[in-house]
């Protein structure tokens, strides 16, 4: 019978290229092991709420109002809302032409695209232009449809780091470009050396690949570290004398656990290196309400700013933008929220402060109790959590571990990994997930479980650890780095 399209064998081939670690085999049998009974923790994608984490109260209360307008009407609204909460649920749903069940313009309500504009001014001190600023279903979605611009297919790289997000790798392979990996320093915090990179250029060029752009994660994901200014001019006139594109993917902006390194925009960065560079150097940014201390990851909402990008491309990302019509629009109003919080002076500043305050410094904490805990293993090294929401700790493996990891068929921190979950329940991701030295194994997972259950957590793990040692190790020797 000859194949139907939907057959695995005439698939489009991409499609069978993807490989999305963070959703991969370790996640799907940590799925089966909760089906059976046993207690996972899923530590192994930074989903804040699934973990505990509260929502804020006072964006919930504005987006509850949204949806449910009639509750406006009604004479009892302010014994149960407080009187700002009221206000800007009334001033979004001003901005939309239906309210929330109504279609908003491709790019997001203009209204938001304004306050998010604001926002990016205020933090940087250069101001932005709304019209440049696309919302979207989340951050991921945006860093999708941008790669969809720029590859035109396999001939075109993009410089990633590695260890890398693996929505990068997943997307490359989707829109049949060639990933086009730089090393990220482990020895050096996860530090960026240009040298590298300029050699990885050199690489791919020496196979055809036409480099057009190159990412940037800022603070790290999974490796946590956050880019010092510097370190941002030198990838910024990188990209000028490379004629690259800078993708700025900053969506753990408001992620920060220490004061040595604060989070620097790479468009702040951009726009005081004065021209040509700050007239010429291509930059798309983005930002969600997934992470930060919001943790929003369910509601989707996201957007991304251009620089210096030519109007008629801008036009041609909004056609592409206009196929799904809108993001989704309450998704917006938390964004709006997120760019413009309450205020000094509102009646609901004490409480978002506190609230906000909290969760940030309790995760400074669990960036702390985990580095220092995984660096009591036997054989594991971890670099501390500047920024972000994960641990990437380097596991360096006996002979013995990695020979029956090959036995069993499967890559050594695979092996790990599966052991971990199914004599403690957490559910991590694999080193090889997001790229890493040969030789070199690692695992990630966030730092969210709630604080009070972080001891335990780690004490279960080092438990595990040191007995897998115990039982691998020949003591002739480890993998290094």
């Amino acid at each position: 019978m000859p194949l139907k399209a939907l057959d695995y064998e005439s698939l489009n081939e991409n499609v069978k290229k993807v490989q999305y670690a963070v959703r991969g085999e370790l996640y799907l049998r940590a799925s089966e092991l909760q089906k059976e009974g046993k207690k996972i923790i899923f530590t192994n994608v930074g989903n804040p709420h699934a973990l505990g984490q509260k929502p804020l109260t006072f964006p919930r209360q504005v987006v509850a109002l949204c949806q449910a307008p009639f509750l406006l009407d009604d004479p009892n609204v302010g014994l149960l809302f407080p009187a700002d909460a009221i206000a800007r649920a009334k001033h979004y749903l001003s901005l939309t032409s239906g309210g929330l069940g109504a279609y908003s313009d491709s790019r997001g309500l203009p209204g938001i695209r304004k306050e998010a504009a604001e926002f990016i001014g205020r933090r940087d001190g250069y101001p932005s232009d709304p019209e440049l600023i696309f919302l979207t279903d989340g951050a991921s979605k945006g860093v999708m449809q941008i790669l969809n611009t720029i590859i035109r297919g396999a001939g075109d790289g993009i410089l990633v780091p590695v260890p890398q997000y693996p929505l990068y790798s997943a997307a490359i392979s989707l829109y049949g470009g060639s990933l086009v990996p730089y090393y990220l320093e482990e020895t050096a915090n996860w530090g960026l050396d240009v040298n590298n990179l300029r050699q990885s250029v050199a690489e791919a060029r020496s196979k055809g690949i036409t480099v057009r752009a190159m990412v940037i994660i800022n603070p790290g994901n999974p490796t946590g570290q956050c880019l010092s200014e510097a370190n941002l001019k030198e990838i910024l006139s990188f990209c000028f004398q490379e004629n690259l594109v800078l993708l700025g993917d900053e969506v753990y902006q408001q992620n920060i656990y220490q004061d040595e390194r604060p989070f620097i925009s790479a468009r702040k960065v951009l726009m005081s290196m004065g021209a040509p560079i700050s007239k010429e150097v291509q930059l798309v940014s983005f930002h969600t309400v997934s992470k930060g201390y919001w943790g929003e990851c369910g509601q989707r909402g996201g957007y991304f700013e251009m620089t210096n990008i030519p109007p008629q491309t801008v036009d041609e990302i909004y056609k592409v933008a206009s196929i799904s019509l809108s993001p989704n629009v309450p998704a917006q109003i938390f964004l709006g929220l997120m760019v413009n919080p309450p205020r000094p002076g509102d009646i609901s500043y004490d409480q978002y402060i506190r609230e906000s305050k909290g969760i940030l410094e309790s995760l400074r904490r669990r960036a702390r109790i985990m580095t220092d805990g995984f660096n009591s293993c036997r054989n594991v090294v971890c670099n501390f959590t500047e920024g972000a929401m994960y641990s990437f700790p380097q596991i360096r493996l006996p002979p013995r571990a990695i020979e029956a990891a090959k036995s069993a068929g499967k890559v050594p921190d695979v092996f790990y990994c599966l052991k971990l979950l199914e004599a403690t329940g957490i559910s991590t991701v694999p080193g090889s997930g997001f790229g890493q030295k040969e030789g070199v194994f690692h695992l990630r997972t966030t730092i969210l479980p709630a604080e009070e259950d972080m001891p335990a957590i780690m004490s279960s793990f080092k438990q595990f650890n040191d007995e897998f040692m115990e039982q691998y190790e020949d003591h002739r020797g480890y993998s290094r780095m």
